[in-house]
């Protein structure tokens, strides 16, 4: 079960790596919090579209079902509202009915009800800071933490109300935008003497004061990234197919980082790091 903020987060993040799993005849299921409501439209192709900004909910969802179809996944949404990214010094109040305030034991139990319906062995999620600090992402990291202990514990999520406790096995960080893949990208484009992308990028790495995280998880899935990106680029709104994206010529990508990267936050069963399967110790277990 792959738990996302928005639709095309699942495309952006992972979703290689989902692609490789459903190949072997693995369920997946991408559990989306969000509609994307209030997601600006980031293609400047779509911009100005008065039928989209009108009817951007039934566009994402639209968007949504062509990703699912294309990376072979299952998808549900959770229900909530998109709390937008809010901009300026001071930020601006959140919106009401938004879902990074909505109270996250119930959210939660929204999520422990698809989790004990599917009942994954493997969980994958945001980190505390949410990949980035857009509040629906560090929502999603908090109510999948609280969701995780709670699919095995009835006496806080009856079974009653929430169906029968259903425990998994281990919970993954998304930790795909890191700096040594990122590195070794620019390196590999300058070396061929192509320009890169991720000048800018490196240079704001160093304005961040945060750790770097710990990658305990490198899953090949290079045979996959055409599928992640025609994933991606069926979210039209949010994706320019011209893009910052796709300036990474497809065999140096697959030659220079041929792995996505996840960082192991929970494991109920023994595992050795670093890892290249996310169900590393529990294919043992079976």
């Amino acid at each position: 079960m792959a738990v996302h903020a928005h639709p095309d987060d699942e495309s952006s993040k992972g979703a290689a790596t989902m692609a490789k799993y459903v190949s072997e005849g693995v369920d997946v299921l991408v559990v989306t919090c969000t509609g994307g409501e209030r997601g600006s439209i980031l293609n400047p192709k779509l911009q100005g579209d008065p039928y989209i900004e009108e009817h951007i909910h039934e566009v994402r969802k639209k968007e949504m079902d062509e990703a699912r179809e294309i990376l072979g996944v299952k998808q549900e949404w959770l229900g909530y509202v998109d709390s937008g990214l809010p901009e300026g010094d001071p930020l601006p109040p959140l919106p009401q009915g938004c879902f990074a305030l909505e109270d996250i034991d119930e959210a939660a139990g929204r999520l422990v009800r698809s989790i004990r319906s599917f009942r994954p062995q493997v969980i994958t999620t945001y980190d505390e800071n949410g990949g980035y600090p857009h509040p629906d992402h560090i929502m999603t990291h908090k109510i999948s933490m609280v969701a995780f202990e709670g699919a095995g514990d009835k006496e806080k999520y009856p079974e009653d109300e929430f169906g029968p406790v259903w425990q998994p096995q281990k919970l993954y960080y998304n930790q795909g935008f890191n700096r040594p893949r990122t590195v070794a990208l620019h390196e590999a484009l300058l070396a061929r003497g192509l320009e890169s992308p991720y000048g800018e990028w490196l240079e704001r790495w160093k304005e961040f004061e945060r750790a770097e995280r710990t990658l305990t998880t490198h899953v090949p899935c290079a045979d996959f990234y055409e599928i992640r990106d025609k994933a991606l680029i069926a979210h039209a709104t949010q994706i320019d197919p011209d893009g910052g994206w796709f300036r990474v010529p497809m065999e140096i990508q697959q030659e220079v980082w041929p792995t996505e990267e996840y960082e192991l936050a929970k494991s109920l069963v023994d595992t050795s790091l670093p890892e290249d399967d996310l169900f590393a110790g529990i294919r043992d277990n079976a």
